[in-house]
Order: structure tokens, then sequence, then C-alpha cells
């Protein structure tokens, strides 16, 4: 067992904004004393009973592009363990985001060949005996926030023993050392605050992979 203090990391691969707070905590990882558990979410599931409330190209991007990939990695996760979901984001996520690929599927084939797992693996794109269990690992980090975010969820233990958990945050560009550090600590004392809602503030432009 590790003494490091846990973290459970939810995301979905293709959301851009998971993928940029995912490599602000593994910033953290290196200057904080924790250990990120990764956990899948689907933005398909999340919105698929409000598809007709959504804008028709972000409709038509969850019923195209948003299923495929979490399928693959659900497979990956039930077949090959936990532990090949951390090094198996870092491919997805450096494909579609960092080098522009896309949620594709020749993209998460190649993912799959980068960390050495069989190809086999795509063949449940389009449909996946696992589905009930990829509806439970989104349901275990949603229900943890509401209904009303999506991805990332983040949880750590609480000083009462208690979870914290907390959506986002949405940094872009992601920190890096200290800098890592800071937000993480200032994160964890605003969530802690019993009652705590939400901040926001005025976003000015998309995630910046620059310095990824």
């Amino acid at each position: 067992m590790s003494d490091k203090t846990p973290v459970d990391f939810w995301f979905d691969p293709s959301c851009p904004w998971a993928w940029m707070t995912s490599r602000w905590v593994l910033e953290v990882e290196k200057v904080r004393d924790i250990e990120v558990r990764w956990h899948l979410m689907s933005l398909g599931v999340l919105n698929e009973d409000k598809l007709d409330e959504l804008p028709e190209d972000y409709r038509e991007w969850l019923v195209n592009k948003a299923w495929g990939p979490v399928r693959v990695v659900i497979a990956a996760q039930q077949e090959h363990g936990d532990e090949v979901l951390g090094d198996l984001y870092t491919a997805l996520g450096t494909r579609i985001h960092n080098q522009g690929e896309g949620p594709e599927k020749e993209t998460v084939a190649a993912a799959l060949k980068d960390v050495g797992l069989p190809d086999s693996l795509m063949d449940h794109w389009d449909a996946t005996p696992y589905e009930a269990e990829l509806r439970a690992s989104h349901k275990e980090g949603i229900e943890k926030v509401g209904q009303d975010v999506g991805t990332p969820v983040i949880a750590v233990p609480g000083a009462d023993g208690q979870q914290i958990a907390f959506f986002g945050p949405v940094v872009t560009p992601a920190p890096k050392g200290e800098e890592a550090a800071k937000l993480w600590d200032g994160t964890l004392m605003v969530a802690s605050i019993p009652g705590f809602y939400e901040i926001k503030r005025t976003r000015t432009k998309g995630p910046d992979f620059s310095n990824l």
C-alpha cells in the first residue's frame, strides 16, 4: 500500500479541458505527496438524455465521436487492469489534443500501439460488452459532483475522512512546478469549505497545448 494521498481523477479522453487538468495533476504529483488513480467517465453518457437541448454541432460530435474512444478505454481497463489507464490516457491525449489528430478511430488504434496494448481492443469501438462497467465508472464520478458539470472530476480524502470532490479546475495552460503546487493547495482549500459551491472567471480563449 502506498503512503501517498490518493487522488481519484475521472476523465473522458476526448475532452480538452480534462486533458489540461490531468497534465496539471501529474505536475502536482511531482511536488506533493499524492498518487493519481485514473477512472473513466463519458461525455456521451452525461449528455445522452439531453441531446435535443444541445447545439447541433456538439450533438453531432457526441453521437459520432464521443463513444468510440471510451468504449476502447473501458475494454483496455477491464481486460488489462487499472494500471494501463494512465499511460493509455497520456498516449491518447497527446495524439488527440497536442498533435491535433482528434478522437478518430485511427488515432485510438495508434495510441494502443504506443503503449503496447493489442489492436484487438479496437473491436470495442462500435459496441462493447463492458458498457455496464463504463456507466458504473461514470456514475461513481459524476455523483460526487452532480449532473450539471462534465469532465474532469477529482476526489481526495478530506481531514474528516470524507472525500472532497470537485469539477475541474479548468486551467490553460497547465501550470508546472511550484505554480502547479500553489493551484493544488488553493483548490483543496476552497473545496474543503462546507457549503462552497462554485468559482468562475472570464474565459477568453480555448485550451493552450503549447507547453505540454
